[in-house]
Parts: structure tokens; sequence; C-alpha cells
């Protein structure tokens, strides 16, 4: 998994792509989609798909994927390593959502809240694999809100394929557990890796990153700027850490805009019909001889 270009999207997306197995161009697969990283206040949310013929099933099975969070690091990075050997017959793709994007695209003009943000990702990377050319015939999909909701979203999108949306479906069906182990060391990598575009900060003392972690929530007040705030790495649309601003950092205060504006004219009046001045009245020979202004024939 080529994470060497994750410096350059601290602040955006980045997508990541296996090479596509020959077979499954041809033979009729399975594809899992999971993501890792979604309540967590430190660092990106990651979205793994995974995807197999179905007739190799039994194989991915047989490797011991399961829900990521339940397996040890460790048994993570072996799994992962095994897939990797099998690369003949098993293909992925990750996307890594950084901490800044998230913020900024929860607290745009427009309401794109998290729920939308994993729809999108996810159906972004269906399509991706679909347009490689994998010959895909059944989904599974671990939940993001209502279940049902979910799968008639994805299956209005893609009619042709078999949609299942369920709760722990990484769980339930190994090819979904496959992407989320995918994702999960994606993500775990990047915690490791993450590159800092400010200087002087470290995790390495920063806990789990979800905010009922005693760790995390010191390492978010001992490294927040009373006038920046938090590094690219923190969630700062997350109520912790939108907290911890407003008791650590310097207040902010608005001029009161509407005296600011008391003299500034507003825009319609510039289109408003405007009186002619006065006019000097013109000696009475014009008027006896009948001429006019030019301007007024």
């Amino acid at each position: 998994m080529d994470l060497s270009n994750l410096d350059k999207f601290t602040d955006s997306v980045l997508t990541v792509d296996s090479p596509v197995p020959i077979c499954t161009q041809s033979e009729e697969c399975c594809v899992g989609i999971d993501e890792a990283g979604r309540g967590p206040v430190l660092g990106p949310m990651v979205y793994g798909i995974a995807y197999c013929p179905v007739s190799r099933i039994p194989d991915i099975e047989a490797l011991g994927v399961g829900d990521s969070k339940q397996l040890k690091e460790s048994d993570r990075d072996e799994i992962l390593g095994k897939m990797h050997e099998n690369s003949d017959f098993v293909g992925y793709c990750v996307t890594v959502l950084s901490a800044n994007y998230l913020s900024t695209s929860m607290l745009g003009r427009e309401n794109y809240n998290l729920n939308a943000i994993s729809h999108d990702t996810a159906i972004s990377l269906l399509r991706n694999i679909i347009a490689k050319g994998v010959k895909v015939k059944d989904v599974y999909v671990d939940t993001v809100g209502p279940a049902e909701k979910y799968q008639a979203k994805l299956s209005a999108l893609f009619p042709t394929l078999n949609i299942t949306v369920a709760s722990k479906a990484d769980d339930k069906y190994p090819i979904c557990g496959a992407s989320s182990i995918f994702a999960k060391v994606c993500r775990d990598r990047c915690m490791k890796e993450w590159q800092f575009p400010e200087k002087g900060y470290d995790i390495s003392d920063s806990g789990c990153g979800y905010p009922s972690d005693p760790k995390t929530k010191k390492w978010l007040m001992d490294n927040v700027d009373e006038v920046f705030g938090f590094p690219q790495f923190v969630r700062f649309s997350w109520s912790t850490a939108e907290k911890i601003i407003e008791k650590r950092s310097v207040p902010v205060s608005w001029d009161n805009e509407e005296e600011e504006e008391e003299n500034i004219p507003k825009l319609n009046s510039f289109f408003k019909r405007v009186k002619k001045q006065t006019e000097i009245p013109r000696h009475r020979f014009y008027h006896e001889q009948g001429l006019t202004s030019s301007t007024e024939i």
C-alpha cells in the first residue's frame, strides 16, 4: 500500500489503487466496502473497497479476514500481507479523507454532513473499480445511517448489482472484512507516518484519537495555539475541539457590520432613476422659434 504521496494531501483527499487482477475483469466478482476512523477527532477517515471473484470467497475467508477492530494490529498487518501475496485474485482501493477536508466540508455554506461524505466516498470507490473493468456482481457495505435507506440509494445508482447494506457487514461477509482490514491498516499507517505541514508537533503520545481518550484530550489541550487553533491533523469541527478552542484560544470580536455600512450606499441605489438637475432657463428666442435640443428629438 503506497502512501508515499500522503504528505501532499494533508488537507485534501488521497486515493490509492492496487493493480486490477486480470481474473476480476472476466469473472463475476463480489465487493466489500468499509471505513476506519469515522469517530476520532484526530487524523483522517479512510474508506476501503476490496474485490475478488465470487468463486474465490473461500480463499479470502481462509486468510482470516474479519472485523479489523477485533484483530490485533500485528494480525491485521499479517493478513494484509497475505492479501498482497494473493494479488492475482484480490484487488483493493482506499481513499484517505484528511481531517482538514472533513472539517471544512462539514462547516461549509452547504450542509455536507459526515454521512453524506461517507456515502459519496463509497459510491466513488465503487464507480472507480467498475470503470477499471472489474466485473462486479455482489456488493456488501457496512452501513452508515439507516441500512434500508442506504441500500435503496445504492440500488438506485447501481440497478444491475446485487447490493446488501448491513450493520457489522465486516463481520458477516468475508470480502467486507477484507475491505475493513485495508481501511484500518491504511489509517494506522497514516497516523504513524503523518507529516505535519506545521512544525513542532508530535503525535506519539496522542492516544487512540477518540474524544473519550484522556490522552487524546490532553494532547488537544497541549497543542492548541491561542491564535491559530489546531494543526490540520485535528478535526476542528468536532465538538471536543471546538470547546477547547473556546477555552484556550484568544476570543475574536467582530465589529458591528451595520455601523460600518451606515455610509455605504446599497447596491440597488445605483439602479434607481435619478432626478434631473434643474436646467438653466433658455432665452425666449428658442421658444419663439420652436427650437429644441437635438437630444430631445
